[in-house]
């Protein structure tokens, strides 16, 4: 999927939401616990009653590996029911990888050949050599982590250098010659919303994955106000907010109703600045 028909899918559904699988089975509702792949039944009712409202989901693959090899089975369950299902849906493994080329090389055959995912997020801290094999798969994307929301984010992405460069800001400048707007696109902390602006001089023209809205308390309006370009250029992930809205029976159905919530709120966004 390149950036054109991402924007399509997010025109199409007037929406530039992202869901996040964070599936927990601590969390889940007790009832589901019988079922032979309780993470999967959870992600299969959580899709049918939110895809209508999304572009995207993410699975955080740290909630499947701590599950050993269930946990793997369920990702797989869940990205083949995706793939079979909703096939337009970009589909984002939130891994977080980022090693020498031929650690990296495998893990951009994990997430690209075994499971099939669209994009993969990947940590630049180990620079070039470890970008570079994610971007020799043909319409898939490298998500690379720029500014994130967490508090820690204030020890290293705003070192400042000599030149008043913040590193973050170093990140944006060397890695947009890697790749291109549409197999290279950047984290960016709803929390950090006031440095949008400043991140857009950089990157004006690609997509931004954006987590941090709902539970973590980002602003969606100041996401939307200070982030988006002339094709949206934003996925806005929400998680918790989401999905364990509600942890009865009705789970399902509260997380369409919070999906539709941020759906419609994004149309609105759309219109008024596209």
């Amino acid at each position: 999927m390149n950036a054109t028909q991402l924007f399509d899918q997010i025109q199409k559904k007037k929406s530039f939401l992202c869901i996040g699988l964070d599936t927990d089975p601590v969390k889940i509702p007790k009832h589901l616990l019988k079922n032979e792949h309780p993470v999967f039944e959870f992600n299969r009712q959580i899709i049918d009653a939110t895809a209508r409202y999304c572009v995207a989901y993410k699975p955080n693959i740290a909630f499947y590996e701590s599950l050993g090899i269930t946990g793997w089975k369920s990702l797989e369950l869940t990205t083949d029911y995706i793939r079979k299902n909703y096939p337009e849906i970009f589909l984002i493994a939130d891994a977080k990888r980022g090693d020498i080329g031929n650690t990296s090389k495998k893990y951009a055959e994990t997430f690209f050949k075994t499971y099939s995912f669209d994009s993969v997020t990947v940590a630049p801290y180990m620079g070039r050599d470890s970008i570079e094999p994610f971007l020799q798969y043909p319409d898939k994307w490298v998500i690379l982590l720029a500014l994130t929301s967490n508090i820690g984010a204030e020890d290293f992405q705003f070192f400042t250098d000599t030149k008043k460069t913040k590193l973050f800001q170093q990140v944006l400048n060397v890695s947009k010659k890697w790749g291109t707007t549409d197999n290279m696109m950047y984290v960016v902390g709803a929390t950090q919303a006031s440095m949008l602006t400043l991140i857009r001089e950089q990157v004006p023209d690609h997509f931004l994955l954006v987590p941090g809205v709902g539970a973590q308390g980002g602003s969606l309006k100041e996401v939307a106000q200070y982030g988006m370009n002339t094709t949206c250029g934003l996925l806005v992930n929400s998680s918790r907010g989401i999905i364990y809205a509600d942890t009865g029976e009705s789970f399902a159905k509260t997380a369409a109703l919070k999906s539709k919530e941020l759906q419609l709120e994004m149309e609105e966004y759309l219109h008024t600045y596209l």
